[in-house]
């Protein structure tokens, strides 16, 4: 019984040992020379201001990678650095009933990403990424936008994280 308990002991270890290939949680993968990261503050340019929503982007990104990788966020520029805008924000009907009064709402969000890696510029891309929210209309929008906003910066943050390190 010893000798199964220690086989099966070693065997777990070589398991485990084998498979801390850099890995995350997340299903990331982050080359060893890449240590820090920087996000620079992501403007509103949408047509609709959200006063808060920059900055709440902003720090959900930086979180976001903290969170989820081991590198480092530093001031000014890291080994990789996101930058960009929030592009759109806007709120507008979606399910109109025969008396012209819209039973839905949508709340959409997108925001344009630009990630330099300094250690690797072929690994450069600039996209765009989209979030949308439907509620019903008869909800009154101040009540229930800062968890919506909060729900599709995290789907946001979730998606650039992964074109970025998971290879999506």
């Amino acid at each position: 019984m010893k000798t199964c308990n220690i086989i099966f002991i070693a065997l777990l270890s070589l398991i485990v040992s084998a498979c801390s290939i850099n890995m995350t949680m997340s299903g990331a993968s982050i080359p060893e020379d890449l240590n820090t990261f920087s996000v620079q503050y992501f403007n509103n340019r949408a047509p609709l201001i959200n006063p808060v929503l920059s900055q709440n982007f902003t720090e959900g990104l930086k979180d976001r990678i903290s969170n989820e990788s081991r590198l480092s966020l530093v001031d000014g520029t890291g080994d990789v650095d996101f930058s960009g805008e929030i592009t759109g924000y806007s709120v507008r009907p979606m399910a109109i009933q025969a008396d012209a009064v819209s039973a839905e709402t949508r709340l959409s969000m997108a925001v344009k990403v630009r990630y330099k890696n300094y250690k690797d510029p072929k690994k450069n891309w600039e996209s765009s990424f989209t979030a949308f929210r439907d509620f019903e209309s008869s909800q009154n929008i101040n009540a229930i936008e800062n968890d919506l906003v909060t729900e599709m910066i995290e789907e946001i943050t979730e998606n650039i994280f992964n074109k970025a390190f998971a290879d999506w």
